[in-house]
């Protein structure tokens, strides 16, 4: 079965101002995006930052990737949504299994429990390593990669395929963060955000030995637009990349990034 055509969206980090993100939304909807997304961190939840973008942007779908589900139960999330006022049709609820030790086993044996809580609703794994991968193709709505390469992405999609095909049915979209800085400035933030989660926990510091790559080298730094738009064609291993935007949480920085690696 041929794939179908690779969309774009465009991703923050929950919390970012409510000033903000009115006006960010109604940029990505207007250029072309076809979902807008947010992190879920300790300090504050991604369901809330949608839920501003749903007030400003009527249209476009919107995802969380993603909560941890250590810190988050499924009854947690199913209320939040509910106490937001969140479209069921419009969301993309994506998981991950935090700092439980046999994640594995965590994600196999929870989805049953998401699926009643989250009626109706899509759901995306967090996947890096090969049975992670395996697992997000075999029974979930999809895979979300984070801080990969083109080409360990490319190798990271053959394992979400390959669950899907002994499982009996076609491959879900796979989903990708690709953190993208865009300026003079554009190696420091790539370099400053990656440093941050290269020892973030012993799941992020095994994936970045397997990588093997130089630090401030997984992402997109790029000196303007062209470039951007170049490096970001690069991972077509992705059927939707989620541009994750590294700049200064203030309207103007964020909607010019948001422009510059639009679709199209």
């Amino acid at each position: 079965m041929s794939r179908p055509e690779q969309q774009r969206a465009f991703g923050v980090a929950a919390g970012l101002p409510a000033e903000v993100c009115g006006p960010l939304a109604a940029t990505c909807e207007e250029t072309g995006y076809a979902s807008i997304w947010a992190n879920d961190h300790p300090g504050a939840k991604g369901l809330e930052t949608l839920a501003e973008f749903a007030r400003a942007a009527d249209s476009i779908e919107l995802g969380v990737a993603v909560i941890a589900l250590d810190r988050q139960s499924p009854e947690t999330i199913a209320a939040d949504i509910d106490r937001l006022g969140l479209d069921p049709s419009r969301l993309w609820i994506g998981v991950g299994a935090g700092f439980n030790k046999k994640p594995l086993t965590t994600m196999t044996g929870i989805l049953p429990e998401l699926r009643e809580r989250l009626p109706g609703i899509r759901l995306v794994m967090a996947a890096m390593g090969p049975k992670m991968c395996a697992l997000a193709g075999s029974s979930y709505d999809g895979a979300f990669f984070n801080w990969m390469t083109p080409e360990f992405a490319s190798g990271a999609r053959q394992k979400v395929e390959a669950g899907a095909a002994e499982a009996g049915h076609d491959t879900p979209p796979v989903f990708g963060y690709v953190r993208t800085a865009i300026g003079d400035d554009a190696a420091e933030r790539l370099a400053k955000e990656e440093s941050f989660y290269r020892d973030l926990h012993k799941g992020y510091r095994d994936h970045f030995d397997r990588l093997g790559e130089p630090e401030g080298t997984v992402g997109v730094a790029a000196g303007d637009r062209a470039d951007a738009q170049a490096k970001l064609a690069a991972y077509d291993a992705l059927d939707l990349i989620v541009v994750r935007g590294l700049a200064s949480a203030r309207v103007e920085p964020m909607t010019e990034l948001a422009r510059a690696a639009a679709p199209g």
